[in-house]
C-alpha cells in the first residue's frame, strides 16, 4: 500500500493488511530516519527502509525525516487477531500427543541376552564333553621300524623302494643332526659313517624308482629293508633331533 504524505513524502508498506505483532516492511523515496516512539518498535532502519511492530491493536502514526522532508502523521493501520466479538476466553487445551514408547532398545537388549545365553550353553556343552587322552608321539625308531615292516609285508604296493626312501630319510633327519631331511642323495652320502653305507643303496634306488623312466634296477627289497632296521639299534645310543621328528619325505633337487 502507498501513503503519500503532503504529497512530498511516499511510503510504501507491507503486508497491506498488518496485524498485531507482523513485521511492517516500510520502502520511502529516500533514506529515511524514524524519530522513537512507544507506539512501535523499530526492528531494523536501513537507507530507505524500515521495518517496525507494534503489539497494540490499533493504528499508529509515524514521525521522521525522509531525505530533507520532514513529516508526521503517517498513520499505520493495524488489525486486531481477535475475531469480531470475541469473549477474550482462551482456547480448551488440547492433550499433547503421545510418544510412542521407544522399541529399539528392548530389541537391542533382548538380542544381547539371546547370545549371552547361546555362549553360556556353549561352554556349558563343550564342559560336558570329554577330554581327548594324550596320545603319546611315537618315536622316530618305532616309526621307521613300522613303515619298514609294512613295505616288506605289502608286496603290492606301488613304488615300495620310493617309499623305503622316504622312511630312511625322515628316520635319519630325526636321529642325526648332519643329516637333514633338506639334503639331496649326493648331499647325504658322503656323510653316512661306514655301517650306514646302506642308506646309500636306499636312497639311490628311491631316487631311480621316482625319476629314471626304466625304474629302480632290480634288487631284493626284502634283504636291503632288513639291513635298514639295523640301523635302529645304532640309533638307540643317540637323542632324536629336535624338530625334525615331522620331517617330509624328500624330493631330489636334480633327480639324483
Amino acid at each position: 500500500m502507498i501513503l503519500p504524505v503532503l504529497a512530498l513524502v511516499t511510503v510504501t508498506f507491507s503486508p497491506p493488511a498488518p496485524a498485531v505483532g507482523d513485521r511492517i516492511t516500510l520502502d520511502f523515496a529516500a533514506p529515511v530516519k524514524l524519530d522513537p516512539s512507544p507506539a512501535y518498535e523499530v526492528l531494523a532502519e536501513e537507507g530507505r527502509t524500515v521495518i517496525v511492530r507494534t503489539f497494540t491493536p490499533k493504528p499508529f502514526e509515524l514521525t521522521g525525516t525522509s531525505g530533507k522532508v520532514r513529516f508526521r502523521n503517517l498513520v499505520i493501520p493495524v488489525r486486531s487477531v481477535l475475531k469480531q466479538n470475541d469473549d477474550l476466553k482462551p482456547a480448551p487445551l488440547t492433550a499433547p500427543a503421545a510418544t510412542p514408547y521407544p522399541r529399539a532398545p528392548f530389541i537391542a537388549i533382548a538380542i544381547a541376552a539371546l547370545v549371552a545365553a547361546l555362549a553360556w550353553i556353549a561352554v556349558w556343552w563343550l564342559a560336558r564333553r570329554p577330554l581327548r587322552e594324550a596320545v603319546p608321539a611315537i618315536p622316530p625308531d618305532e616309526r621307521f621300524r613300522r613303515a619298514v615292516l609294512a613295505l616288506m609285508d605289502d608286496e603290492r604296493r606301488p613304488q615300495r623302494w620310493a617309499a623305503l626312501a622316504d622312511a630312511t630319510r625322515v628316520f635319519l633327519a630325526a636321529t642325526r643332526t648332519h643329516l637333514g631331511s633338506e639334503l639331496t642323495t649326493s648331499e647325504i652320502v658322503p656323510r653316512l659313517a661306514d655301517e650306514e653305507r646302506v642308506v646309500d643303496e636306499i636312497l639311490r634306488q628311491g631316487d631311480a624308482e621316482k625319476f629314471s623312466p626304466w625304474g629302480a634296477p632290480p634288487r631284493n627289497l626284502l634283504e636291503m629293508a632288513m639291513r635298514a632296521l639295523a640301523l635302529v639299534e645304532r640309533s638307540d645310543r643317540l637323542q632324536p633331533v629336535e624338530g625334525r621328528a615331522e620331517a617330509r619325505p624328500y624330493v631330489p633337487k636334480d633327480g639324483r
